[in-house]
């Protein structure tokens, strides 16, 4: 069996609404095991005090935010290579949660930034390149509200999310390219070095994994209501034609 005739709508519908139940479990899990061990059961931080806790909802937001990115742009390039339906809706269904992963980190980020910096803001390179990408999610939103077209609006937001895909590298190693930035390093890396202690690392891990799953569910989820959507605009289009 081939892994493109999962993405028949039929055969998607099929098998993701028996998935969506249990991601969406486990999501609930990973997520209130790890914000509660997190907060809960991890020590403050000797330099940054309690604040450090943030961290269990910053990151995995920053690292979703950017990701989801990533896989939109995958999404993307296979409908205008395969011409897929399922993969154009798929993108358009994961902007939004995109969307809210980019705000919930730049608010937990200036939440942060303040006691740590003395300042809401700064027009840092990861902040900025991380605020352009906020930006692109609300373009690409837009874009798609904007064009009554499905097939043109999937062309023309895979064009900006090629160009968006910059800016998604730019947050992602943007402390690499310029070190003059006040942000911190990666939380995470394959450097053991440069990762956060044990203590804090576990239950971040975890969350993570629970921010994963959540944007699984979210985005199967979505997906799913954007087909009936458009089977529902097709049979009322057939109606007015019959």
């Amino acid at each position: 069996m081939s892994i493109w005739e999962f993405a028949n709508p039929r055969r998607f519908m099929g098998w993701s609404g028996k998935v969506v139940p249990v991601v969406s479990v486990l999501a609930g899990v990973f997520i209130a095991v790890g914000l509660i061990w997190g907060f809960f059961f991890s020590p403050d931080d000797y330099r940054m005090g309690s604040t450090v806790k943030i961290i269990y909802i910053h990151v995995p937001s920053a690292m979703m935010a950017i990701n989801i990115w990533v896989m939109m742009l995958v999404a993307s390039l296979i409908w205008l290579v395969r011409r897929h339906h399922v993969s154009a809706l798929a993108a358009k269904a994961a902007a939004p949660i995109g969307v809210v992963m980019t705000l919930i980190a730049l608010i937990t980020g200036a939440i942060w930034g303040q006691p740590m910096w003395g300042t809401w803001w700064a027009w840092d390179p990861r902040l900025t390149s991380f605020l352009i990408l906020f930006l692109f999610y609300l373009g690409y939103v837009a874009l798609w509200a904007a064009i009554e077209n499905p097939d043109t609006a999937a062309d023309l937001t895979t064009v900006l999310c090629l160009v968006g895909s910059v800016f998604a590298v730019l947050s992602r190693y943007a402390v690499l390219f310029w070190n003059q930035g006040l942000h911190q390093g990666a939380s995470l890396s394959l450097d053991k070095e440069e990762n956060v202690a044990d203590v804090f690392w576990f239950p971040l891990v975890t969350t993570i994994v629970g921010f994963i799953l959540l944007f699984v569910a979210l985005v199967l989820i979505r997906t799913r209501t954007e087909i009936r959507a458009r089977h529902l605009k097709a049979l009322l289009a057939r109606e007015r034609m019959g």
